[in-house]
C-alpha cells in the first residue's frame, strides 16, 4: 500500500511539473514550432528581401494592401503567348515609387469608393526585355519602339520605376478601356483618343476610364506613355538612371 501511494505522489508532481513548464511558455507544446511550411516561407522571405535591398525594391502590395497584381509577363496571357518571369511573382517598384502608388490607391478609393488599381507589369528585368524587343523583329524600330523600349536604351520598368495598370471594380472587374492590355493598335494610344472617339471606335465611357486612371496617377506625378494607355513612368529615363539600379537578370531567389 505504502508504495503504491509513492508511486502515485511521485506521478502527480510529475504532471504538475510539466503543466507548469508548458504554462511558463504561455503557449501549449503543439504551438511551441512553426510548421515546416512557415519556417520555409520565412526563409524564403529572407533570401528574397537580400536580393531587392540591393536594388532598393520592394513589393508594393505591402505599402497598400489594397492594390492587386496580375503579372501577366508570369502566365501566358500575353502578346508572346507565354510564361517570361520565372521567378517574378509580385509587383516590385523602387521604395519611393511604390509610396506614391500606395497614395494613388488611397486617392482612387476616395473618389471611387471600392476600386482598386490592378498591376499588370512593374519590375523587368533587361533579359526579358531583349526577348520582347526580338518578338517584335517585323516591325521597323521606331514603330518597335512605341511598344518596347529598345533594351539597349534601358526602360524604366527595368528600374521597377515604371508600372502597367489598369481599374477594377467593386466586382473585380477591369474597367473597359476600348483596348486590351499589350494591344499594340493604335486604338490603345492615349495620344489618339479623341479621334477615336469622334469616329465612334471609342465610346466617351471608355475615355471617362481611360480618363479616370490619368486622373489619380497623374495626381502622384506618374506620366503616362502616350502609346499605350496602361504604361505610367514615375520618372524619366535620364533621372531614373541617376538614381537606380538597373536589373539586367531575373534573381533566382524570388519565388
Amino acid at each position: 500500500m505504502i508504495v503504491r501511494i509513492f508511486i502515485a505522489f511521485f506521478l502527480f508532481n510529475f504532471a504538475l511539473i510539466s503543466c507548469h513548464g508548458e504554462k511558463s511558455h504561455g503557449l501549449p507544446a503543439s504551438s511551441k514550432l512553426p510548421s515546416v511550411k512557415e519556417s520555409l516561407n520565412e526563409q524564403q522571405k529572407r533570401k528574397d528581401s537580400v536580393v531587392l535591398s540591393k536594388f532598393d525594391l520592394v513589393d508594393v502590395t505591402e505599402y497598400n494592401g489594397a492594390i492587386l497584381v496580375d503579372l501577366k509577363y508570369a502566365t501566358s496571357d500575353n502578346f508572346m503567348g507565354m510564361k517570361l518571369y520565372e521567378h517574378l511573382h509580385q509587383a516590385y517598384l523602387q521604395k519611393d515609387v511604390a509610396l506614391r502608388l500606395a497614395k494613388v490607391q488611397a486617392y482612387l478609393n476616395e473618389i471611387k469608393p471600392g476600386f482598386r488599381l490592378l498591376i499588370y507589369d512593374a519590375l523587368r528585368p533587361v533579359s526579358v526585355q531583349q526577348k520582347m524587343w526580338d518578338a517584335l523583329d517585323s516591325l521597323p524600330p521606331v514603330e518597335r519602339g512605341k511598344f518596347v523600349s529598345n533594351p539597349k536604351n534601358r526602360s524604366l520598368h527595368n528600374m521597377g520605376a515604371a508600372v502597367d495598370l489598369t481599374i477594377v471594380d467593386q466586382q473585380r472587374n477591369p474597367l473597359d478601356m476600348g483596348a486590351g492590355y499589350d494591344d499594340i493598335r493604335p486604338l490603345a494610344y492615349p495620344s489618339m483618343e479623341k479621334r477615336f472617339l469622334a469616329e465612334g471606335k471609342l465610346t466617351a465611357s471608355q475615355v471617362a476610364n481611360r480618363d479616370l486612371l490619368r486622373k489619380v496617377m497623374q495626381s502622384q506625378g506618374f506620366r503616362q506613355l502616350q502609346t499605350e494607355w496602361w504604361h505610367f513612368n514615375a520618372c524619366s529615363r535620364a533621372e531614373g538612371l541617376a538614381k537606380y539600379k538597373v536589373l539586367l537578370e531575373e534573381p533566382k531567389e524570388l519565388h
